[in-house]
């Protein structure tokens, strides 16, 4: 569903890619002055903080769990002992990063790599485009504004004068039709909250219009320009911001001039507080198409709202919250839809939505590979598919005729394409391991692609080698990664395996300035497209969840056994990271592998498999997970949750955990229970450490400095462990 709601983090800190939408551009980088490294103390003797273990003991289904370190749930914000605890393993976390050789090395190379001009996809309203720039070490991008295709540009909105600790982000936005205005999103220390507010982009003036209780939210202006539509859940209890759960969200109208206390209440189910729902304005502009979804699957209901009629009655277009029905666009009376059913890899259909019995009348069927994405622009149906996990582009007429590819500059991945109906021109971004981001213009008419902004780097992206390689899992599934180093590497390398594998989420090629460091010195990057994921449709992301979610773990130990085996990778030179729903797969993996891995980096993840749906927005992963109170479910979960199946005894890794306290996606509960009890389990041997960020939350909106910090005290913490020696 909107991925908003999905547990998503990119490795090593990624750089922008595919930005949404707004994002990444100037002056050429400055190259950031190296400073003398200054000596590395010698390692200290690890003494963990002394945790506090309750007798808490909870039997379910006739089986007693113990939850001993359930009291770190606690918000750290709220409860001092929660607070003295982190400060305890930041001081120990800490200490121990101080004496890692080579992580000033990393700091400094990162910085400098890091410190180029990026520039996000545009976005045209009226005769304006909008876009981000970055200069390099900015914390956060501004936006600017063109009033022609390459005409002078104007800063709109600086986010780094938010706050002085550069955690203040800006976060969505979203022009108004005729340009006049933008609605922007403010989002505080990483939390997944927002606030809402208007410029007037002729006079650039904040007007008075402030909108809150925003999250998980669409954004669409009325086509007249006069206001715009909106998602927000009700005000939370006092204290609960960043913990209770998310319930009965609803779709307001807000207009310009006016309190949000007098915002028309568009679209809303008390019979279901469970579901998401949020809108999209038509192409036309006559109607409001919401899209209500009950958890993370795709599987949505669409109601049409007749808004400009206050008395009129939603009515209910597609029931039943069985499929896919994702919506593209309209012309008149013919929506356009983005769907799974009868088309596991997806298809588009039209729907004629005036008629008394409205069908469904395929567009473009399924193809061999995974549609990813469609757009409705200058007349033709733009379409993005998966082949083996890297775009491939195609445009089609509205009745569905295959007409042009669009060229690519290789493997990779691209994405954007939005745009208007009737506009002749849209633009798209592409990047790969080795590649950042380059923001092209796609002529519709003329079928022509050209740079609109390319960056000016700091390394040569021929010296690294991109390939794919197939695997056999477990059970004989055919698995793909992406193996990504050094051009002239072909000996066993120290080697970083990443993987997300949930939620139907697609792993692309992406590009990291800081994953480039680790590259640099001569490691081996690898990304494995394991199932769960959507590389291959719904059959990939269903054998990966529920009862199946077994195979996600099975597939990345076989990438780890396959590397080895053939060479890319020497035995004692494999580290493993995941973000998110990741961090549960290095968490699980762990526990069931623990010799095949030098080190480990789980980073926000979902540690805890039986509580996961008590707080903020993880009652919509049941989709993924199940439900930890049906015995079926339980009995699956407790199976594999990382926190319930550690052991004392077992030669666990190197480990690092990494979360932070204003995440409220995964609270940091997860992390902070699962090295507690590692930490107990296995308090000899390589470290397991915790290292937790403050004014920070599950990944978006993290400042620049935050995240070269993080990434060269990780990359400095696997290379010990691997043994790849920073030079």
């Amino acid at each position: 569903m909107r991925k908003s709601l999905i547990l998503m983090t990119l490795p090593i800190a990624a750089c922008s890619t595919t930005p949404p939408q707004g994002s990444l551009t100037t002056p050429p980088p400055v190259e950031a002055p190296a400073e003398a490294a200054a000596p590395v103390p010698a390692a200290p003797a690890l003494a963990y903080p002394q945790t506090r273990r309750d007798n808490v003991v909870e039997t379910q289904f006739g089986v007693a769990v113990a939850d001993p370190y359930r009291w770190l749930e606690n918000d750290v914000r709220k409860d001092p002992q929660v607070a003295q605890w982190v400060a305890a393993q930041n001081q120990v976390t800490n200490g121990f990063l101080a004496t890692l050789p080579g992580r000033d090395t990393l700091k400094q190379r990162m910085t400098q790599l890091y410190n180029y001009e990026r520039v996000g996809v545009p976005v045209k309203k009226g005769r304006s485009y909008f876009y981000q720039r970055n200069t390099g070490l900015q914390n956060q991008s501004p936006l600017f504004v063109r009033d022609s295709l390459n005409g002078p540009e104007r800063l709109l909105i600086d986010p780094n004068s938010f706050s002085k600790d550069g955690a203040t982000a800006l976060a969505e936005w979203v022009p108004s039709e005729d340009g006049r205005y933008l609605l922007y999103a403010i989002q505080d220390g990483g939390s997944d909250w927002r606030t809402l507010k208007v410029l007037d982009v002729r006079t650039g003036q904040v007007v008075g219009d402030e909108v809150k209780w925003v999250k998980f939210s669409g954004l669409s202006w009325s086509k007249d320009s006069k206001g715009f539509f909106y998602s927000r859940f009700p005000e939370s209890t006092a204290g609960q911001d960043f913990q209770s759960l998310n319930k009965n969200q609803a779709v307001y109208y807000h207009r310009l001039g006016t309190a949000q206390s007098a915002d028309r209440l568009m679209f809303a189910r008390p019979d279901r507080p469970e579901l998401s729902n949020t809108a999209s304005v038509s192409d036309d502009g006559s109607t409001l198409v919401v899209t209500s979804a009950s958890g993370t699957d795709e599987r949505y209901e669409v109601t049409l709202v007749d808004w400009q009629k206050p008395n009129a009655k939603p009515r209910v277009l597609i029931p039943g919250f069985t499929h896919d029905y994702s919506y593209i666009g309209n012309r008149g009376s013919t929506y356009y839809f983005q769907t799974n059913d009868g088309a596991p890899r997806l298809k588009v259909v039209a729907i004629d939505v005036n008629a008394s019995r409205p069908n469904k009348r395929t567009i473009v069927d399924q193809q061999a590979e995974t549609l990813s994405g469609s757009s409705l622009v200058g007349g033709k149906l733009i379409l993005s598919y998966l082949k083996d996990a890297s775009t491939e582009v195609r445009v089609h007429s509205l009745t569905g005729a295959r007409e042009k590819v669009i060229e690519l500059p290789g493997l990779g991945t691209a994405g954007g394409f939005s745009g208007d109906i009737d506009d002749p021109e849209t633009f798209f971004a592409f990047t790969s391991f080795n590649r950042p981001t380059t923001v092209y213009r796609y002529d519709v008419k003329a079928n022509a692609s050209t740079a609109w902004f390319e960056p000016k780097l700091l390394f040569n992206p021929d010296d690294f080698a991109v390939e794919q390689r197939f695997f056999a899992s477990k059970d004989g599934t055919r698995v793909p990664m992406f193996i990504v180093r050094k051009k002239g590497l072909t000996g066993p390398a120290p080697t970083l395996l990443y993987a997300y594998g949930g939620f139907n989420a697609s792993m692309t090629p992406s590009f990291s300035a800081t994953r480039l460091a680790w590259l640099e010195q001569g490691g081996t990057y690898v990304l494995a497209n394991i199932r769960g994921g959507g590389e291959y449709g719904k059959a990939w992301h269903d054998a990966g969840r529920l009862a199946n979610k077994q195979n996600v773990f099975d597939d990345f130990i076989g990438a780890g056994e396959a590397l080895i085996a053939t060479g890319v990778t020497p035995k004692g030179g494999l580290a493993v990271q995941g973000g998110s729903n990741g961090g549960l797969l290095i968490g699980a993996v762990v526990n069931q592998r623990p010799d095949l891995f030098a080190a480990a980096i789980p980073q926000v993840g979902v540690m805890d498999m039986l509580r996961f749906d008590r707080f903020t927005a993880g009652r919509y992963w049941v989709d993924d997970y199940g439900y930890p109170n049906k015995e079926a479910d339980f009995r699956t979960l407790l199976a594999y949750s990382p926190y319930h199946n550690i052991k004392a005894g077992l030669p666990y890794p190197a480990v690092m955990v990494t979360t932070a306290d204003t995440d409220d996606r995964v609270v940091p509960g997860h992390s902070f229970k699962y090295a507690a009890q590692l930490q107990s389990a296995a308090p000899e041997g390589p470290p397991k450490l915790i290292r937790i960020e403050t004014r920070a939350g599950h990944g978006s909106g993290k400042p620049t400095d935050k995240i070269i910090e993080e990434a060269s005290d990780i990359v400095a913490f696997v290379a010990k462990y691997t043994g790849l020696e920073i030079k």
